[in-house]
């Protein structure tokens, strides 16, 4: 299976958080802004990282218009999601799980989500969502 990590960041959390989910599947970790819909039909499994912006959503410049570009290309994949947030209760991610249930894919795992920077029961939780990735 041809998995990658394909993740945005602003503070370097959801960063961290793509590193060690790359580094653990041993798999390829794109950023964002370079990732297009085209590239999709390259992987069986992509794990997706984003954080929580303004009002509990996926990051407006960036990211969002990525993954609605993306989006109709989903069907049949598989699909993990991590990302971290400041503050809320991770709205966006539930919301985000939905959409890409909607959208055809197989969720592999619940999504990561962490309060800021990584800590060691995230960094767990990134390890399993790695395994099941690679």
């Amino acid at each position: 299976m041809k998995s990658c990590v394909v993740f945005y960041s602003t503070t370097g959390n959801t960063e961290a958080m793509a590193n060690i989910v790359a580094s653990a599947a041993g798999v390829e970790l794109i950023n964002a802004d370079s990732f297009t819909p085209d590239m999709v039909a390259n992987y069986d499994a992509i794990a997706f990282g984003c954080p929580a912006m303004g009002e509990e959503v996926l990051e407006e410049d960036v990211f969002e218009p990525m993954f609605t570009a993306i989006e109709g290309s989903l069907s049949g994949k598989k699909v993990a999601l991590f990302g971290s947030y400041g503050w809320g209760d991770g709205e966006w991610m539930r919301n985000w799980a939905d959409r890409v249930k909607a959208d055809g894919a197989e969720l592999l795992c619940e999504p990561v989500i962490c309060q800021e920077a990584p800590d060691a029961d995230a960094e767990a939780s990134l390890k399993d969502l790695a395994a099941k990735l690679a």
